[in-house]
């Protein structure tokens, strides 16, 4: 099996339009690298200069923000769904 990613509408240029994507289970960090390496620019836009995630992107692993797991050590198993939101902002 897979692990599914959700990509928003502003990421879908770097997945050839694709709202899904499928890579391989591991960890969160292991996941962006696998879309890395499937669809080159995504961890620019998902990780910092050291390493870390963006403040503005959130990352949600099935209903659940990986800021309030394990960041990116959090486990994604077969069959989950990882969920790429860009924070939004504006008044």
């Amino acid at each position: 099996m897979a692990v599914t990613v959700r990509i928003p509408t502003t990421l879908r240029p770097l997945s050839g339009g694709n709202k899904l994507v499928e890579v391989a289970p591991g960890t969160l960090s292991e996941v962006i690298a696998g879309l890395e390496a499937a669809h080159a620019g995504f961890a620019d836009r998902l990780l910092d200069e050291a390493g870390a995630l963006r403040k503005f992107v959130n990352i949600f692993v099935d209903d659940d923000d990986v800021r309030y797991l394990d960041g990116l050590d959090t486990a994604v198993a077969d069959g989950i769904t990882v969920s790429i939101i860009p924070a939004v902002a504006g008044g």
